[in-house]
């Protein structure tokens, strides 16, 4: 590499920092098959190439503060949904994160005593087995705690974030290959089959939907129609005539435009405006009178609004059921457009279960929906809004936990900047759902947070690491990819036996808890490819938000067994 570049890159090591980025994230999308390595593997494989050859390193404080900012979001947005899964009905998912967690610390240690594994390596192993990028930054900052020379704290640091790419790679392609097509293979049933039959069940019949598709019919609609069966009825009893849900939004009768409330009583000659369900709709002429395609209808606006749910008896309902907390005018008048979950679209079916902390689109007239969510939780804030003191707080409190030390034997056992700043951020996402009045994060915001916090942060170590990184190759070869691999399959194996022939789970969520329990958007990407609807996603997001929770905080704890068992 010229030395022009080398002195640019050395003197100016933001430019590092970026070019790492760029590089790193367009690398991520190539594609390998059925397997992309993604924007963070990419971005440290770029870092710890840039690291070798020009020497190019950030400063620990860059390093700190982008890792603080990743860990306290990902807290933020995973808490709701953490703590509505601690429950009775989430047990049977509530286990497939723990068997990843004890399964992993199992193989890693048993590694660690057999080869030899110093701390860094055998923290790398686990990080990149377990493909939880979080889980690198609390193993590299537990490193930095032990009572060793800066020098070797600088080598076992630099081992963490090598063995980690290592291991990342094979994970990867072990949990994507094992979830989307070797374990249908093994337990003989046919992903696409499966998850077409579960969505008929949880829709009650309707079509699925693969992803990048949309109904050539759309499922809400609007039709006016000029009443003549419907004479000397009430909007009430012409609702509960249709063969679906529909709401009567508006009349007009003469010169006047009337609310279609449910006690209204529709005189032959108005003209009705009827929106809902197609299926409702389209049969909706027997009941009230023929459609007037030419009329123009009465003059009224919808709207589609996000909602965060926060009432308290949200967890766990079914969407059929949410019906159940509205007045019962409001249940005709409003409709769910879509489910999304830790910033990932579930499907929005009937026997889909709800959580504290989703957020559902809801699509009605703009004082219906204003009243529903007033009921429902609180609407998603505006992007542009962040409650900058409610974040600041929260990151104070949890670096301020992180430097709690409690002694343990000869040791002192501390949860970090990076768990500190997690658990702060859990419990601060959490009274955020529960207190809508404060606190304020859009989750566009978060995510932003979240990947740039963490790209930087991984970045950092990549470059500083870049000169180590051919020594441990050189030292452990092969074997280390073995191990990876080992420590990917052995939990999720474990998990998928235990799943389908203990807890008689439907193959399409069992996939989709297994890719959950890895942290694996590229898993979780490529079986709703192969199972052709999104249904594994639902039990992917339970697993996701546990797993996202619980295996950062397995870094400083695998430091510490590894340098008992070394």
């Amino acid at each position: 590499m010229g030395g022009w570049l080398i002195e640019l890159f050395k003197g100016t090591p933001e430019v590092a920092l970026f070019a790492s980025l760029a590089v790193g994230y367009a690398v991520g999308k190539i594609p390998f098959g059925p397997i992309r390595l993604g924007g963070i593997c990419g971005t440290l494989i770029t870092a710890l190439v840039l690291g070798y050859f020009t020497g190019a390193v950030l400063s620990d404080g860059v390093k700190n503060l982008a890792f603080a900012l990743f860990i306290f979001a990902l807290g933020f947005s995973s808490g709701p949904q953490f703590f509505a899964n601690l429950n009775r009905k989430g047990l049977r998912y509530l286990g497939f994160p723990i068997i990843e967690i004890v399964a992993v610390l199992a193989v890693v240690l048993s590694f660690t005593a057999l080869m030899k594994l110093d701390q860094g390596t055998a923290a790398g192993l686990m990080a990149g087995g377990a493909t939880e990028s979080a889980a690198l930054g609390t193993s590299s900052e537990a490193i930095g705690r032990l009572d060793v020379s800066a020098a070797e704290q600088r080598t076992l640091q630099a081992n963490v974030a090598t063995a980690y790419t290592i291991s990342y790679l094979c994970g990867l392609i072990t949990i994507v290959l094992l979830t989307s097509q070797i374990a249908p293979l093994l337990m003989r049933f046919d992903l696409r089959a499966e998850s077409a039959k579960l969505w008929q069940q949880l829709s009650g019949g309707g079509p699925a939907i693969e992803p990048g598709q949309s109904p050539a019919l759309p499922d809400l609609v609007g039709r006016v129609h000029r009443v003549t069966a419907a004479a000397g009825r009430t909007v009430d009893e012409v609702e509960k005539a249709l063969p679906g849900r529909a709401t009567i939004e508006q009349v007009r009768r003469g010169d006047q435009t009337l609310k279609g409330h449910f006690d209204l009583r529709l005189a032959a000659g108005d003209i009705a405006l009827l929106v809902g369900r197609r299926h409702a709709v389209v049969g909706a002429e027997d009941v009230i009178g023929p459609e007037q395609a030419d009329e123009p209808g009465p003059e009224v606006v919808l709207e589609s609004r996000d909602i965060v749910l926060t009432h308290r008896n949200i967890n766990n309902l079914t969407l059929a059921r949410i019906t159940d907390i509205l007045d019962p005018e409001l249940r005709q008048s409003v409709f769910v457009q879509r489910i999304t979950r830790t910033e990932r679209e579930i499907p929005a079916l009937g026997n889909t279960r709800l959580q504290t902390g989703d957020v559902v689109t809801v699509y009605g007239a703009p004082s219906d929906v204003r009243e529903v969510e007033h009921i429902l939780g609180y609407p998603m804030a505006a992007p542009e809004k962040t409650d900058y003191v409610y974040l600041g707080i929260g990151l104070v409190i949890g670096i301020l936990i992180g430097q709690i030390s409690i002694p343990v034997g000869s040791a002192d056992l501390t949860l970090g900047t990076g768990g500190g700043a997690l658990l702060s951020g859990l419990v601060f996402g959490y009274l955020r759902a529960k207190r809508p009045t404060f606190g304020s994060l859009h989750p566009a915001a978060a995510s932003v947070m979240k990947d740039f916090g963490l790209t930087t942060f991984i970045a950092a170590v990549g470059l500083s690491a870049g000169p180590q990184a051919l020594d441990l190759l050189a030292k452990y070869g092969v074997v280390l990819p073995i191990a990876a691999v080992l420590t990917t399959l052995i939990p999720a194996m474990a998990s998928l036996l235990i799943g389908r022939y203990l807890l008689k789970i439907e193959p399409p969520l069992l996939v989709g808890a297994v890719a959950g329990q890895q942290c694996s958007t590229p898993a979780i990407s490529q079986i709703l490819s192969t199972a052709g609807n999104s249904v594994p996603m639902i039990s992917y997001t339970i697993t996701y938000a546990i797993s996202n929770i619980l295996l950062p905080l397995m870094g400083p704890v695998t430091v510490a067994l590894a340098g008992a068992v070394a």
